[in-house]
């Protein structure tokens, strides 16, 4: 296994290790095996636990600095308005006990009213964001040093446009679903086309979690190749990704399992079984409609996106 590359983040000094490990059902960190890319969120409630972890692996030399690290964090739903943007994010550096974030996101294009948990969420208690406003939150945690970059997740070409319209500082990253099933190719052209660096979460279909499946684990096509080239399945997949150009952030309980899905440097795919994967039949798996209720402005944005 050798060094995971690294891909530019907006302007900003700091590259992002291609491949980190996704924190959304709180797996354990992995600095021994080679990861120094982690991704949380508020609403994962996995910040704390996985500053526990860092801490750790920083007293046993695991890993030497947290200059080593590239953590990203998320604004959470209810936080999504300008002046609880710099709280939530130093809340979050609370939780991880760091001094800065490498990234940190919109999570969702949306907000939540303030302190309001339930699922499905009334109609009334779903508001859109005040996208400027809060962008301006954003740019001021930058301008604070809390975090080195700033950009999004989920967010559609439209709301992608909408911020370009008055940022100062533009989105370096926006986060979404992505696979060989979902390949989100007209997003992909949109933001290579303004410099914006996506991030694959779900890479592997979600297999496991409550909103994925197993379509890309238990893809023959993906196996086949696989097969063919003395790969895993998970391997293929994110080999597809890494040769999209995009990074990706995976989730694995299993050590081997974590170590293997590192090991997708060192060989690639032929351009037969790149076309093969480019035919795979599409559809967007992870939906906000089955959380919070199938309100207007929830299917507008599963519909985006």
């Amino acid at each position: 296994m050798g060094v995971v590359p690294e891909l530019p983040v907006g302007s900003c000094s700091r590259a992002m290790p291609v491949i980190g490990m996704g924190t959304s059902v709180d797996p354990p960190i992995s600095a021994e095996n080679g990861y120094r890319h982690f991704d949380t969120a508020f609403i994962y409630a996995s910040e704390q636990p996985l500053g526990e972890a860092i801490a750790e692996a920083l007293q046993l030399g695991l890993i030497k600095s947290r200059d080593e690290l590239f953590i990203t964090s998320k604004l959470g739903f209810d936080f999504a308005e300008r002046h609880l943007v710099v709280p939530a994010i130093k809340m979050s550096l609370q939780n991880l006990q760091l001094e800065y974030l490498d990234l940190f996101l919109i999570h969702w294009p949306l907000r939540l009213s303030p302190g309001v948990w339930e699922f499905p969420t009334p109609k009334q208690h779903i508001l859109p964001i005040d996208m400027k406003s809060v962008w301006e939150g954003m740019e001021e945690c930058q301008n604070l040093s809390l975090t080195k970059a700033i950009g999004v997740s989920n967010f559609s070409p439209k709301k992608l446009e909408e911020i370009l319209s008055f940022a100062k500082i533009p989105p370096a990253v926006n986060q979404v679903e992505m696979n060989p099933f979902w390949q989100q190719k007209d997003l992909r052209e949109f933001c290579k086309a303004k410099g914006i660096q996506i991030t694959a979460y779900s890479p592997l279909g979600g297999v496991g979690t409550q909103w994925g499946d197993d379509r890309v684990m238990g893809c023959d096509v993906l196996k086949d190749i696989a097969k063919a080239k003395g790969k895993t399945t998970a391997q293929v997949s994110l080999r597809w990704l890494y040769e999209q150009g995009v990074s990706m952030v995976a989730k694995s309980f299993n050590k081997d399992r974590m170590k293997e899905n590192l090991e997708i440097f060192d060989w690639s795919l032929t351009n037969e079984e790149l076309n093969k994967i480019d035919q795979l039949p599409q559809r967007k798996r992870v939906l906000l409609a089955p959380l919070l209720g199938p309100h207007d402005l929830v299917l507008e944005i599963d519909a985006e996106i």
